[in-house]
């Protein structure tokens, strides 16, 4: 989020009443568990060339194999 709009929201969370800023609260816990969790890329970065080429190859040929097809079972 941009500095400009961490601001202005703040500005306006502090205008609003005590009642107004527990609903924002809740408001923005309740959004919270939605949050996709996951880890940093740099943290995934030492699994950089890991997976030998004739691999990829095959993970791509099956992708393609795979896509745009309807498994109706």
């Amino acid at each position: 989020m941009s500095t400009l709009i961490r601001e202005k929201l703040l500005e306006q969370f502090d205008a609003l009443p005590d009642d107004l800023q527990h609903r924002v609260w809740n408001f923005v816990q309740a959004l919270a568990p939605s949050l996709p969790k996951g880890v940093p890329g740099t943290q995934l970065l030492r699994f950089a060339g890991d997976i030998p080429t004739g691999d990829w190859h095959l993970m791509w040929e099956a992708i393609e194999a795979g896509c745009e097809r309807v498994d109706d079972s």
